[in-house]
């Protein structure tokens, strides 16, 4: 009888969903103890492991690093081979294996034991080696892997995968590690221009249309025309924003019946309208031009006209 390829793939989902859930069990005295050994340490967090461990002990350094607790991985196998002087006094070590009884760990183990670093143990078998020679245990036992001769390792690299992820949120409460913390992490890419991109680098090589409250509808026509964003600011005198006249002021103006000779900024512009200030974030921008379903945005300081920021420059950004 043929496969069902989606009943396989429902049962491996099934299956790393209970992996995830029954870590559950093992948050204990030893995790919390886990996590003060790390928040406390004065050196850095040295993660290894062999096999598939050893790609999830390279992610967990990733989450770490970026989330403020200073990591490096090492290699099992190439530790015992010359990379141990990775290993600094002070270091906090954690070991992941399934079994806890590979080989390389076993020469490891008794290392880093003799070092006299805090030595973490993430294992599936807490009668095993590793479990047995470790200061803290972390147990992500699971029932079985997903894989149909339950030996490739699919519910137990996620089960270690989540336990580092929990490792590392518990660090961030502690620490307190807020956004702008994230953001000297991130600076690159489209997680870094949520969190750096400024209004101000933005704006700045824009056009700046304004025009004088008492200056005449064709003033404000060639000013909009002239600076091509659809919208003009109307100022005082000391450049103070009093209002703003877009495209669409202009077009319901004259769908009335007036005499357009004598109608002046003053008589069109929108008063208060909404503004931002140059040093928000460009996406808080994006979150004001969302919310009101405008395309423009006045940018001002102490009341003071600095320029627009147009929808299309956070299009063209990727923030939207």
């Amino acid at each position: 009888m043929p496969i069902s390829i989606k009943q396989v793939a429902l049962r491996t989902i099934a299956l790393e969903a209970q992996s995830v859930s029954g870590l559950a069990a093992f948050i204990n005295d030893d995790f919390e103890n886990a996590v003060h050994a790390i928040a406390t340490g004065k050196g850095r967090v040295v993660v290894s492991g062999v096999g598939k461990s050893a790609v999830i002990a390279q992610k967990i350094v990733a989450t770490f690093n970026s989330t403020g607790t200073p990591s490096i991985f090492m290699h099992a196998a190439d530790a015992i081979h010359g990379d141990l002087g990775i290993v600094q006094q002070e270091d906090v070590v954690i070991i992941i294996s399934k079994s806890g009884e590979s080989p390389e760990i076993k020469v490891l183990v008794p290392l880093i034991r003799n070092f006299g670093n805090t030595l973490i143990g993430m294992v599936g078998s807490i009668d095993s080696y590793l479990a047995k020679n470790s200061t803290i245990i972390l147990n992500t036992t699971v029932e079985q892997e997903a894989c149909p001769n339950n030996l490739a390792p699919t519910t137990s690299t996620t089960a270690q995968l989540v336990m580092g992820d929990a490792l590392a949120v518990c660090l961030m409460e502690l620490k307190g590690f807020q956004s702008d913390d994230f953001a000297k992490f991130h600076p690159g890419g489209m997680l870094g221009k949520k969190l750096y991109l400024r209004v101000a680098d933005l704006y700045a090589d824009n056009e700046k249309p304004k025009v004088l409250a008492g200056q005449s509808l064709k003033e404000v026509i060639v000013e909009m025309t002239a600076k091509r964003l659809g919208i003009t600011a109307v100022v005082d005198e000391e450049n103070n924003l009093l209002g703003i006249i877009t495209d669409g002021d202009l077009r319901r103006m004259l769908e009335k019946s007036v005499a357009i000779d004598t109608i002046k900024a003053g008589d069109i512009m929108t008063t208060h309208p909404k503004t931002v200030g140059p040093d928000e974030l460009a996406m808080e921008a994006m979150d004001i031009l969302r919310k009101n379903e405008i395309s423009q945005l006045v940018v001002t300081e102490n009341e003071k006209y600095l320029g627009i920021i147009h929808l299309h420059e956070l299009i063209r950004e990727g923030l939207i």
